[in-house]
């Protein structure tokens, strides 16, 4: 057996994708363009991945070489992968942070409608979990935090749009009885 491929890795995740019940992609997020460079290559392997565990009640799959941890809710299944040599227990801790973290976002509405209502935000949880397959959180309350921090970090919030306005209605009537 090849002794690199044993070394360890910060670079844990390999991919991260949602599908819906037919199996079309949602969102999908890969980190080593090595492994499926093309988008169709990507579109095969998640429809290759579906197939073998939409219907199945397992947690885990191997796939290709690749170990995937996956989870269904109403109309979707989320799905982590990484490497053959992976530790699940890690791959699981990222899928369940990130269910989580949608749950908690979502109001506990996961579903297909709420999830591409509110993509922008699915998007700021996933780059708060994983960045370039590395794994940088694994509490979805800590995500949560940040992305909810990012959020409300908008200088244009809705209060201060409501004050611009009445500021601007102010000066308008000022300017008027001039």
């Amino acid at each position: 057996m090849d002794s690199t491929a044993l070394e360890p890795s910060l670079y844990t995740v390999k991919a991260v994708f949602i599908l819906d019940n037919d199996g079309n992609r949602l969102l999908s997020k890969y980190y080593d363009l090595e492994l499926y460079p093309s988008m169709k290559e990507q579109k095969n392997f998640e429809m290759n991945v579906f197939n073998k565990t939409h219907k199945a009640d397992n947690e885990i799959a191997f796939v290709e070489g690749m170990t995937i941890v996956y989870k269904s809710s109403i109309d979707l299944f989320f799905y982590v992968v990484g490497s053959a040599q992976e530790n699940e227990l890690m791959l699981m801790a990222v899928l369940n942070c990130f269910f989580e973290s949608l749950n908690q976002m979502l109001r506990k509405n996961v579903e297909k409608r709420t999830l591409l209502d509110n993509m922008d935000g699915v998007f700021l949880v996933v780059d708060e979990i994983i960045d370039g397959g590395v794994i940088l959180e694994s509490d979805p309350q800590q995500v949560i935090e940040k992305v909810n921090y990012r959020a409300d970090d908008n200088p244009l919030s809705e209060q201060s749009v409501a004050q611009v306005l009445q500021s601007a209605k102010e000066q308008i009537k000022w300017s008027i009885l001039k």
